[in-house]
């Protein structure tokens, strides 16, 4: 899949046939809600950052997906082109009918648009769906919202579902694991003197993340118990981590991206009397990180 910036994206040559069908969005998560916005679809219109950032600052919640993973999980769907529009307050400014004056029929030549029904675009949100329709230069797809156990699919119904460590619920409304992914870094090493080296990530702080436990999940092709939190059971004055145990692997990672695919919460973080007790439940946690792992298959969104 191509990633275009908009500005360099050539305007579509007048007179020329419009064949693009673009879906537009943030797709914070890329769920399933998004998906059906996007099938069908040979280009996505998207943002960067996301527009609270430029807007409501202060309002902008932690965000599903890193660029990268956002792009990914994209080109998975079968996109030609992601085109990212460079959100900033001068295009926070624009006239909704100026976006698709300039942007919709101009620059991409839109022959389908395909939005969700609550999307909103332009200056002070005025354009919405209805003014779409009106345009007779290119068909407009209106996608109803996506309900999943009569409750409606949303980023934010994920990112609580995820920070609650309902990662299982979370994948299906994500369709797909949710992932995470960060440069390897050094730690104490307290995981290797205890026969379980970790692989460490330190999240994104603009980014979700499970919360706190242990978890079954994939990380480079490899089932992984995996903790999200601040290891109670010794006290080194490290903040947060993800700290992904990858089961019968042995190479160095750091300084490498590791992808993190959360499968299933075991358990809650709980700091142990002794490091005997804590390699016990490690070992029965790695077990049934085997057993999870190996009832279905290398997940990807």
């Amino acid at each position: 899949m191509k990633v275009t910036p908009l500005p360099d994206v050539p305007l579509h040559p007048e007179g020329e046939p419009r064949t693009r069908r673009v879906a537009i969005g943030t797709f914070d998560g890329v769920h399933i809600g998004h998906r059906a916005v996007i099938k069908g679809a040979d280009t996505v219109l998207t943002f960067d950052p996301h527009p609270l950032a430029v807007i409501h600052p202060e309002a902008l919640p932690k965000l599903l997906d890193s660029p990268r993973i956002k792009r990914d999980l994209i080109a998975g769907l079968g996109v030609d082109e992601l085109v990212v529009i460079p959100f900033d307050e001068s295009f926070a400014a624009m006239e909704a009918e100026e976006f698709i004056e300039e942007i919709l029929v101009k620059r991409l030549g839109a022959a389908e648009v395909s939005v969700g029904e609550n999307f909103r675009f332009g200056k002070k949100a005025r354009g919405d769906a209805e003014m779409l329709m009106a345009h007779p230069e290119f068909q407009t797809g209106v996608v109803p919202l996506v309900e999943l156990d009569g409750e409606t699919v949303s980023s934010t119904r994920i990112r609580a579902l995820v920070a609650a460590g309902d990662v299982v619920n979370g994948a299906r409304c994500l369709g797909g694991p949710f992932l995470v992914e960060g440069e390897v870094v050094g730690g104490d090493e307290r995981g290797r003197v205890l026969g379980f080296p970790t692989a460490n990530i330190v999240p994104d702080d603009a980014l979700a993340h499970p919360g706190h436990g242990v978890y079954a999940a994939w990380a480079h092709g490899h089932p992984a118990a995996v903790n999200v939190g601040v290891r109670p059971t010794f006290e080194t004055g490290r903040g947060l981590l993800i700290e992904a145990y990858l089961i019968d692997f042995d190479a160095d990672l750091y300084g490498e991206t590791l992808r993190v695919a959360f499968v299933e919460r075991l358990r809650g973080e709980r700091r142990f009397d002794s490091s005997e007790e804590l390699v016990a439940q490690m070992k029965r946690d790695v077990e049934e990180v085997r057993r999870i792992c190996a009832a279905g298959t290398v997940p990807g969104r």
